[in-house]
């Protein structure tokens, strides 16, 4: 997913700078991404995969509130990109979601960095999906 996410970064964002950290676990993503923001970054992804059992879900909740409350707390772009193993008994189902969900959600990051909050107006009620097929407009 990473190399992924680096890709459409830099192929929508030639003039940034683009950072790649790697953490242990999910849970050391808020930490990390505050380290990063406070470094100086305008925005963040992270990528991460959720297993199936319960304390996997206890630990993406973890991450989640983490990450909602920096980015409340910094006014800095944070997306959270996750796929759960429980999305698909299919493995190369969960490889095609992985894959579309971290292009999309790269794109968004892209846009909100260039466009700020008008950017994905064009994209509102569109029923778009992230890794999974558009649902089509409202």
């Amino acid at each position: 997913m990473g190399s992924i996410a680096l890709k459409v970064l830099r192929d929508l964002l030639p003039d940034y700078m683009i950072i790649r950290h790697t953490v242990p676990g999910i849970k050391d993503l808020p930490g990390e991404a505050r380290r990063l923001i406070d470094s100086g970054c305008d925005g963040i992804i992270t990528l991460g995969w959720v297993g199936k059992k319960q304390v996997d879900k206890y630990s993406y909740i973890a991450l989640s509130v983490g990450l909602v409350m920096l980015s409340v707390l910094t006014g800095k772009i944070i997306i959270d990109v996750t796929v759960h193993e429980d999305e698909s008994d299919n493995e190369e189902e969960l490889k095609k979601i992985a894959i579309e969900r971290t292009k999309a959600h790269a794109e968004n990051l892209a846009i909100l960095l260039k466009e700020d909050g008008e950017g994905l107006v064009k994209k509102a009620g569109q029923g778009v999906r992230q890794g999974y097929e558009n649902v089509g407009p409202l």
